[in-house]
């Protein structure tokens, strides 16, 4: 745009030319966009920050929530190994009981004697 000389340069807003005015309204409608546009940046890079730290703490979250599943499959898989621990020790258990019942018995015969199983008999 060429810079205007002599009188006009220097006439108040209200008598320059029409489209002077509108230029000027233009160059103060884009002044008051850019004050609103650096009144808005604080709040811009608040909205960033918060974003930011959001991310991270989202991030931290996500990691601890993984760290929580597995620690979860552990005890699952360890709930599994101890329940077939307790029932092979069980299952041991009862045969030492039977076994021991066996032996109680044998014992028992030993100290008694052989049983007379025909009955009370003559005597010799």
């Amino acid at each position: 745009m060429a810079e205007e000389s002599g009188p006009e340069k220097y006439a108040p807003a209200d008598r320059r030319a029409p489209e002077r005015r509108n230029e000027e309204r233009i160059a103060l409608l884009n002044q008051q966009q850019r004050q609103v546009n650096t009144a808005n940046a604080p709040a811009e890079d608040l909205n960033a920050l918060v974003r930011r730290v959001a991310s991270v703490s989202l991030e931290e979250i996500d990691r601890v929530i993984r760290t929580l599943e597995g620690v979860r499959e552990m005890m699952r898989k360890e709930g599994e190994r101890v329940s077939r621990e307790v029932a092979g020790y069980t299952s041991l258990s009862h045969a030492a009981v039977a076994a021991m019942k066996v032996l109680a018995d044998s014992i028992k015969e030993w100290r008694e004697g052989p049983e007379d199983k025909s009955g009370p008999g003559p005597e010799n």
